[in-house]
């Protein structure tokens, strides 16, 4: 599998890392057997929940039983541009001018959509000449099932790093599994673009504590530093909110920056090398540019070339100074922002603002787009059952603790910091403190508040912080961070042992040997709503109106307008409409005209109606069972 086996070689380059680091002085017997014995198990433990989930996907869905195309179609549309790359010889120039996605138009498949990691399977899979005895379908399965190898190598390697015991990292993988529905869905959302992305965001989380951590040798930072960069370019890579993670993770940097904990610039130059290169391969992206990740880091490096004396003076001067120098970094990124959009004349991103301006009550939309995406659930708050689920697996509980200590320790040690010059002296006043914290704990705890509360606001962004949630909570358990700040508050010189008993495991067995009904999914219905499309495109291949990529202003626009078949419009106006866009058929969901998923204010037609205009009386409809009419359109 070719992303996982580049992950594996910057896992291989990692531990090396970490030997080095732990033995600068130079290796002992013992040394080398608990590194050895923590890879065996960080690498046992990643095999173990790639086979895990592989074994729910199939117990799940019967895939190994099922006809070739509902496999193709529980695979969504992203898998027929591998089918595309593998077959045909020009597959990559078809890409480029691709005319059988959008009708009446002709699109850069690679410009608008991040496919990059369904090009690189297709061009392995020639090259290996496995097909024979491999479908490319169970090539692209497999190798998404490798990744989730990855994201656990990486967490076991960030709580190693923390705690300085691979048992954390034993710890946290196994917690990773016992919490698989909060943690991942790969099982069943295989080409989800986050299911790629996330671990590698992951791995860039593990290399950039590995290159935190103190007394690590300038070699070392290089090796490490540019594992970040690989890192984050293939997280930037394979998902199109990368910009928008990247900016939560620069807010993070930049607040430790000014409460002194560490000042790293070349953190900021791997983002932004990473989101050019990704720029170029996608074709001049205007959205990469016009990204508010960007404009905050060229703000944030330009403001801090220029304002000298930054971490000087006394702790009332200098935080004077730091909210002055935060007012100007975000008025000069919200500045260069406008300025580059308007200069792009950019609009594909516009409709994620207008949903964060309407969920954050900052003022009413009758924007279509925001709305859609207001009603849907995974766009939602975090729902209570899932602290639920945390607390039964027996994580939450050490993880809200070591999140509260040391988020204490941190508001301590960053106070300390503001009441100190940057001079010698003040830097050897800190080495003699009671209380300190390491860069790197500094940056997982901002990291794991920073995507809780993103978490928090937006259901669907948890994956980005569950996992990790596990890592942390580990290094609290196993770490000896927390526990020798226990002992100095006690006045405890003695060292304590702690045992933790994990949660039976019975349940992960009765789930792999649970076999279930597979979804026959009726593949000869074909729906108008754009989810459904993209299982049109990818099992009949024919030209689509719409489309569920949203990343595109005018694909967003004729969303609407093909969308206003379930609104209070004249037929005349529908059929204009669905003639502008070459359509032959319409397909109309009773599902959507009757629709029970959402209620009232939240329904397709209640927003269509609320954008348009019509805001009369709503009349309340009868639900009824839902099925799928087709419409000849001409």
């Amino acid at each position: 599998m070719p992303l996982p086996c580049l992950s594996c070689l910057l896992f291989y380059i990692m531990v090396r890392v970490i030997l080095l680091s732990f033995s600068p002085g130079g290796f002992s017997w013992w040394t080398i057997l608990c590194v050895m014995t923590g890879s065996i198990v960080g690498v046992s433990l990643g095999l173990l929940c790639c086979i895990y989930v592989s074994t729910l996907h199939e117990n799940d869905l019967w895939f190994s039983n099922i006809k070739v195309k509902s496999r193709a179609f529980l695979c969504s549309m992203y898998h027929i541009y591998q089918v595309v790359c593998v077959l045909v010889f020009t597959g990559l120039y078809e890409l480029i001018h691709d005319n059988t996605t959008e009708s009446k138009r002709t699109i850069n498949i690679l410009q608008r959509m991040n496919i990059y990691q369904e090009v690189f399977l297709s061009i392995l899979y020639r090259i290996l000449h496995i097909q024979t005895y491999l479908e490319p379908i169970y090539f692209y399965i497999y190798t998404v099932f490798a990744l989730q190898t990855v994201y656990v190598i990486s967490l076991f390697i960030t709580s190693w790093l923390l705690s300085d015991s691979w048992l954390a990292g034993a710890l946290s993988g196994v917690w990773y599994i016992l919490n698989r529905v909060d943690t991942t869905r790969v099982e069943f959302t295989i080409s989800l673009r986050e299911n790629w992305s996330i671990p590698f965001f992951a791995l860039q989380v593990a290399a950039i504590t590995c290159y935190l951590r103190p007394q690590l040798k300038p070699i070392h930072q290089r090796v490490v530093l540019w594992l970040v960069f690989v890192s984050t370019f293939c997280f930037c890579l394979t998902w199109q909110f990368n910009q928008f993670v990247l900016l939560v993770q620069a807010l993070i940097i930049f607040t430790l920056d000014c409460l002194d904990f560490f000042t790293v610039v070349s953190l900021y130059l791997m983002q932004v090398l990473s989101l050019l290169l990704v720029w170029l391969l996608q074709f001049c992206n205007s959205m990469i540019l016009g990204s508010l990740v960007l404009s905050f880091i060229v703000s944030a490096l330009f403001i801090k070339h220029f304002q000298t004396g930054l971490k000087t003076g006394g702790f009332v001067i200098r935080i004077g100074k730091l909210a002055l120098h935060t007012l100007l970094v975000l008025t000069l990124t919200f500045t260069i922002n406008y300025s580059a959009k308007k200069i792009l004349q950019l609009k594909s991103d516009e409709h994620i603002f207008k949903f964060i301006k309407a969920k954050f009550g900052l003022g009413a939309t009758r924007d279509f787009d925001a709305s859609l995406y207001l009603c849907e659930e995974a766009f939602g708050l975090l729902p209570l059952d899932t602290f639920e689920r945390l607390a039964g697996t027996v994580l939450l509980y050490p993880y809200l603790c070591t999140l509260s200590v040391l988020f204490i320790l941190l508001l301590l040690v960053a106070l300390s910091n503001l009441s100190t010059n940057g001079s010698g002296q003040a830097c050897r006043e800190r080495e003699d403190r009671t209380f300190r914290m390491r860069p790197d704990v500094a940056y997982n705890l901002l990291h794991t508040v920073f995507f809780g509360l993103l978490a928090f606001s937006t259901m669907r962004m948890k994956y980005l912080w569950t996992g990790h949630m596990c890592a942390f909570a580990a290094f609290g358990v196993c770490g000896k961070e927390v526990w020798s700040l226990y002992l100095r508050v006690l006045h405890c010189n003695t060292r304590t042992m702690l045992s933790h008993t994990l949660p039976p495991s019975q349940s992960l067995m009765e789930e792999i040997s649970e076999l279930r009904d597979s979804c026959n999914l009726p593949l000869t219905l074909f729906a108008g709503s754009m989810q459904l499309l993209a299982g049109i495109k990818l099992c009949t291949g024919r030209v689509l109106t719409n489309h569920p990529h949203y990343e595109d202003q005018a694909l967003r626009e004729r969303t609407r307008q093909v969308y206003q078949i379930y609104a209070r419009q004249s037929a005349e106006e529908v059929h204009k409409v669905l003639g502008s866009v070459g359509a032959d058929y319409i397909v109309l969901e009773d599902s959507i005209c009757y629709e029970r998923r959402h209620s009232r204010g939240c329904r397709l037609r209640d927003l269509l109606d609320l954008a348009n205009g019509h805001v009369g009386h709503k009349q309340h409809l009868q639900f009824m069972p839902t099925h799928t009419t087709l419409v000849p359109f001409k």
